[in-house]
């Protein structure tokens, strides 16, 4: 944008922030507390005198703040929405590139298991359970269309589109955005109430069918059930054992553990008995819900992935397993698990960090006035 530098756009943007908030001029010493520019008073207030002369904000009264004009007000909806549009795109980019990772990680770790137990592995893929709202963007399509964009917990994005037959500027759109954002963002589908859902139609105001078709879609999103995967290993690990290697057993066996949806009930079942604090469960014998298993002895074990994502590690085998050996294997490649996703959150996190420190330096006046 025109004559506008780093440091300029970040004073705007925190200037129609706070108006937006409040609705009242917003002066330098409020800005100086509200971002982490590390500018003086006087700094800031000699680059709101330029985008003041630029056009991007007006000073009402004399001596009062300054409030946005239709130009600021322009260049923070264009600039808003192409920031959500990259942070949707690096979100999805970001799930695309766990899912792969994960997904080559648990074959792995399934074959791991069998190979190291000498029993048959079975392993599901992420879920995710009460998951909470990380953030909604509205987008005009054409005409009577929006594109509702949601972000979940473990950043699973969902899109939906959305029919408007009510007038809806830019200006409009942008509250909207900020209403839901402000008002739902962190909270699960449980927390979302009848009187919140009342107030924000009310807020909305002609707009309120809008809010209403939303509210539906995120309910949409949280409560979808994704098809769980399912990666085995070992099955012919069984038939080393006699008692499970006659042909009838044997082919019991196997068109059970092809029964992918049998399987994922089986090992995700809250049943059996559990060791306490380890998420570790055991079915024996006539405890497994599949009866073609009754023979058999089922091992469970959770992992935690963080923002409320989940799967189950099952190792199956004979009634006479070592259970030992079996949850020693389960609890370290449990504790792998967990750890693989929290280093790389680490990893993000750091390098966050690292980019905000080197900013803030960059930004960091070497002098000049402080007052």
């Amino acid at each position: 944008m025109e004559g506008l530098d780093e440091r300029k756009t970040r004073i705007l943007k925190a200037i129609i922030k706070n108006y937006l908030d409040t609705g009242e001029p917003v002066g330098s010493r409020t800005i100086s507390k509200y971002t982490d520019l590390h500018l003086s008073s006087a700094t800031i207030r000699n680059e709101m005198s330029d985008l003041e002369e630029l056009g991007y904000i007006l000073q009402p009264h004399t001596s009062a703040g300054r409030i946005p004009s239709d130009k600021g007000y322009r260049f923070y909806v264009d600039n808003l929405i192409a920031e959500k549009n990259q942070e949707i795109n690096d979100m999805q980019n970001l799930v695309i590139e766990h899912t792969e990772k994960m997904e080559k990680v648990l074959k792995k770790v399934a074959r791991l298991l069998a190979n190291n137990t000498e029993y048959a592995a079975v392993i599901t893929g992420p879920q995710y359970h009460h998951s909470k709202l990380k953030f909604i963007q509205l987008s005009k399509v054409d005409a009577g269309q929006l594109l509702c964009v949601i972000v979940l917990e473990g950043n699973i994005v969902k899109n939906k589109m959305l029919r408007f037959s009510e007038e809806l500027n830019d200006e409009q759109l942008l509250k909207l955005n900020i209403l839901l954002n402000t008002s739902l963002n962190g909270l699960s589908m449980e927390q979302i109430n009848l009187g919140m859902i009342s107030a924000l139609k009310d807020q909305a105001g002609i707009h309120s069918k809008i809010v209403g078709d939303v509210l539906d879609a995120v309910a949409e999103a949280i409560g979808e059930d994704e098809d769980l995967q399912i990666y085995t290993s070992g099955a012919t690990n069984i038939f080393k054992y006699p008692e499970l290697s006659n042909s009838e057993k044997a082919s019991e066996f196997i068109s059970a553990f092809e029964e992918k949806q049998a399987l994922a009930n089986m090992i995700t079942d809250k049943l059996g008995g559990q060791e306490p604090g380890t998420g570790i469960q055991v079915y024996i014998g006539e405890e497994s819900p599949i009866k073609t298993m009754k023979d058999c002895s089922v091992v469970t074990a959770s992992y935690d992935l963080g923002d409320g994502v989940t799967g189950t590690i099952g190792i199956i085998g004979p009634k006479r397993m070592d259970y030992e050996r079996v949850l020693n294997n389960l609890k370290h490649l449990k504790k792998q698990l967990d750890g693989i996703y929290q280093k790389d959150q680490k990893y993000q996190k750091d390098q966050k960090y690292q980019k905000d420190q080197k900013y803030q330096k960059e930004e960091k006046p070497t002098g000049g006035s402080s007052g």
